[in-house]
């Protein structure tokens, strides 16, 4: 079943300054400076959080959280799969949407078609995507949810609907968490990165491949990674793009269609590098499930890989090995495995591809 599929960028208005932005495999998210959230695409599974089960592809709706609740942050890497998360202004963090897995800690697999408080505290990081949930509470990394393959970080293969700790990143400062179907992230404040779960394909960059781990693994880079983005939607695809402290690009794992950027179709099950454009510099990253993207410090966006439902944005459905301009004045992107979304001054949500991912695809 189609929904709504745009191969070039379309412009998408919400009431307000854009403060971050999110998306999901069927769902895209704008949360305003003034601690609003907003939503659009399918809503059937609740994951638009207004109390409906109805789709909005054209009309951002509010997500209705409890009165008082102001939003600090949203997940910009991924969402979990027909669902969504929040971090309110006292560190709370919300969920609504599918919930199939028990991803949202609740004891239960319901599903919730408004926010509900899930039972952590001072919450600062949350990433996730399918059907598990990395979440960083009182500086301790906890994942709920599916684990099918390691992906929770617990050494075992069991899922669960209540928080358990991830293993081996204790006492250690944690800057950034990112997630994709099978596999989980988390970058630390000294540069170090680690990642666990699946790989089918080298996705944990260890040098070893199909050696599934479910506990973090340290993936060796030459410098310190300042930025990290993490994709993949089935166990087809699945890689990890990097920006290290001293400007440099890194990527590893499924590579298919060309997503790791290094103009070649060969996965890599240890880092390599990849280039942008010559005269361009990268400064912010994304990527999706067989799809690439960057924003260069000039604001253009260009992307690369593969394009079936128009994720490239180019009006095409070609693959490409080499970086597309897509878009200019572009301040933040979040990037999923049918859906992308960036903003441009002016508040308008500009996603190229497609607006809602449609039945059947590959969705994170």
């Amino acid at each position: 079943m189609n929904y709504d599929l745009d191969s070039s960028p379309v412009a998408l208005t919400v009431p307000g300054t854009v403060a971050q932005i999110g998306t999901s495999n069927s769902t895209q998210y704008a949360l305003l400076t003034n601690g609003s959230l907003y939503a659009w695409g399918l809503g059937n599974e609740g994951q638009l959080g207004d109390g409906s089960f109805v789709n909005s592809f054209t009309k951002p709706v509010r997500v209705r959280f409890p009165p008082g609740v102001k939003i600090a942050s949203i997940p910009t890497d991924a969402m979990p799969f027909n669902a969504a998360l929040a971090v309110d202004t006292k560190g709370n963090v919300w969920g609504w949407g599918q919930n199939g897995e028990g991803e949202l800690c609740l004891q239960n697999t319901r599903t919730y078609a408004t926010p509900v408080k899930l039972p952590l505290s001072d919450v600062t990081l949350v990433a996730g995507a399918s059907n598990h949930v990395l979440y960083d509470a009182h500086g301790v990394v906890y994942a709920c949810g599916g684990n099918d393959a390691g992906d929770l970080g617990d050494d075992s293969m069991r899922s669960t609907t209540t928080p358990m700790r991830v293993i081996g990143l204790d006492g250690s400062l944690v800057t950034e968490l990112v997630a994709s179907f099978a596999n989980s992230g988390a970058l630390l404040s000294n540069g170090e990165y680690f990642d666990w779960g699946y790989d089918g394909h080298g996705q944990l960059g260890d040098g070893q491949f199909r050696r599934t781990s479910d506990v973090p693994v340290r993936v060796n880079l030459p410098a310190p990674v300042a930025q990290v983005t993490e994709g993949g939607s089935i166990w087809e695809n699945g890689q990890t793009l990097v920006m290290l402290s001293n400007g440099s690009l890194w990527a590893w794992g499924s590579n298919v269609k060309g997503q790791l950027g290094d103009g070649k179709t060969q996965s890599q099950v240890s880092p390599v590098r990849f280039y942008p454009p010559a005269g361009v510099t990268y400064k912010t990253l994304a990527t999706g499930a067989i799809t690439s993207y960057a924003i260069s410090t000039a604001g253009t966006v260009y992307a690369w890989g593969a394009s079936p439902v128009g994720q490239i944005g180019d009006a095409t459905t070609h693959r490409t090995l080499s970086p597309v301009r897509v878009a200019a004045g572009a301040a933040m992107i979040s990037s999923t495995a049918n859906d992308v979304a960036v903003t441009i001054p002016g508040d308008a949500m500009t996603p190229p591809g497609s607006l809602a991912a449609r039945d059947g695809d590959e969705v994170d």
